[in-house]
């Protein structure tokens, strides 16, 4: 029986925002990642196990140490507008499954709350320290010498597999000439290279809005991660024009003056080159915030791109994963692998398992039999207790796909949505769930079905009583 092909290089995961776990380090209580999925309808509701990850003031300036991350993703996670969070047990299950020993696959978990910038130095380090370790190692290649006559294998370079802004993170690290000299590929999975309008979306929601919305506001408002994910792209209409966002326009919405100028996005950073050796997957397909429109601190999120023209700009409707716009995916250094799927379960499907695992090995994934298109456009949050409604993009007919209602604290399923005409678009009703976490599913066949991961909660509040964002 012929063994299985295995890379010699060492091969470090790195996870999106929200993707590890945060400890308090003087306490060691679990600050984020949790194992029960119904922790984060209380602490969206009542925003008291949320104070903890607020950038304290030491933490403004610089100071770290006070939180600290502890391991990937082991459990489903969400937010809102963000959505749900797949654990990268799937992922890292599949890497290693290609490499010589699991001592030459190394998570980095990192506190995603603060900087890029900071956090790619870290991974730098980080990945010399695990490439080193691992070209030490009895199992490494220049540990194996062959049969006389045989020239020695080559010695190991790392491999970057990392999901959402951990690409942007990773990117950050090559910029380190050393580092760069040692990576022979970067895997990027739903990376927004160019920001995502939804970051300022969570940054613009205001009066009206459900209570968890509003509670990710006052905390998003605090924390530098969350505005080096501002996009970059020129995504603010502006009359039969676009333009990009400014420091004003996130100090109109409420947000912080001094982080907004030091985001990667609106600071000014600029790599000098892409990621090494680059294979980058997108999602696609999925209903995405796409653009903005600004009006006297209101803002409002549009399903489309500006792309210019003669005379101004055309709109035109790219989709994304639901969270990251396509083109924000994608850097034009380089082709990409899209997939029907959502920001949070990208990392977790089979399709992003085999294109990581390819580019471990050295070798291209070629095109996708039996490709599906189908997207999801529901609510992030639901009223518990009450039905509501989802439509299904994508699919010819009602038949062409099957949906299903998975409770995410016991994973079982409790729903399976009748889909039917209505309006121009294939649509279900869900019956009502009680509080939790849940994760919908259209499975159209042939590929990995798209999921989605929504809040059911009691407390749908809208009112105005949440402080701004910016009160300590």
């Amino acid at each position: 029986m012929a063994e299985r092909p295995r890379t010699g290089d060492a091969v470090v995961l790195v996870p999106g925002v929200m993707g590890s776990e945060l400890v308090d380090n003087l306490t060691g209580s679990v600050l984020w990642g949790l194992a029960d999925p119904r922790w984060y309808v209380s602490a969206w509701t009542t925003g008291t196990s949320l104070e903890a990850l607020r950038l304290s003031a030491e933490e403004r300036v610089g100071t770290y140490g006070r939180v600290r991350a502890t391991r990937l993703l082991g459990f489903p996670a969400f937010a809102p507008v963000l959505g749900g969070l797949s654990p990268y047990g799937r992922l890292r299950k599949g890497l290693l499954a290609v490499v010589r020993h699991p001592d030459a696959l190394a998570d980095f978990a990192y506190d995603w709350r603060l900087p890029v910038a900071h956090n790619g130095a870290l991974l730098a380090d980080f990945a010399r320290r695990h490439l080193a370790a691992w070209s030490a190692h009895p199992a490494a290649p220049a540990a194996r010498r062959p049969g006389s006559g045989s020239p020695p294998d080559p010695a190991p370079r790392l491999v970057l597999v990392a999901h959402s802004m951990g690409g942007l993170v990773a990117w950050h690290a090559c910029q380190d000439n050393g580092l760069a000299a040692l990576v022979r590929t970067t895997v990027t999975l739903g990376t927004p290279f160019f920001g995502s309008p939804k970051a300022a979306v969570i940054l613009g929601t205001g009066k009206g809005a459900p209570l968890p919305r509003r509670r990710l506001r006052r905390l998003a408002a605090t924390l530098p991660g969350m505005y080096d994910l501002l996009p970059a792209h020129r995504c603010v209409t502006d009359g039969d024009s676009a333009r990009r966002l400014t420091v004003a326009d996130v100090v109109e919405l409420g947000g912080d003056p001094e982080l907004a100028a030091a985001s990667l996005p609106l600071g000014g950073w600029q790599a000098t080159r892409p990621p090494v050796g680059h294979v980058q997957v997108v999602g696609a397909h999925q209903p995405t915030v796409q653009a903005l429109t600004l009006h006297r601190g209101t803002l409002s999120a549009h399903r489309f791109t500006c792309r210019p023209s003669a005379g101004g700009v055309v709109r035109v409707d790219v989709g994304g994963d639901g969270t990251v716009p396509r083109e924000s995916a994608q850097l034009p250094s380089g082709g990409a692998v899209p997939l029907a799927q959502s920001h949070g379960a990208l990392a977790a499907t089979a399709e992003s398992v085999l294109v990581a695992q390819d580019a471990v090995l050295d070798r291209r994934t070629g095109p996708w039999l039996g490709e599906t298109r189908i997207g999801l456009d529901l609510p992030d949050i639901v009223r518990a207790g009450r039905p509501f409604t989802f439509a299904v993009e994508g699919v010819e007919s009602p038949v062409d796909v099957r949906c299903t209602v998975v409770d995410l604290a016991t994973g079982l399923e409790t729903d399976a949505p009748h889909l039917q005409w209505g309006e121009g678009a294939i649509v279900a009703k869900s019956a009502p769930l009680p509080p939790g976490l849940f994760q919908v599913r259209a499975d159209g066949g042939g590929m990995s079905p798209v999921t989605q991961t929504l809040l059911s909660t009691a407390d749908f509040a809208t009112g105005s009583s949440e402080p701004p964002a910016g009160t300590p």
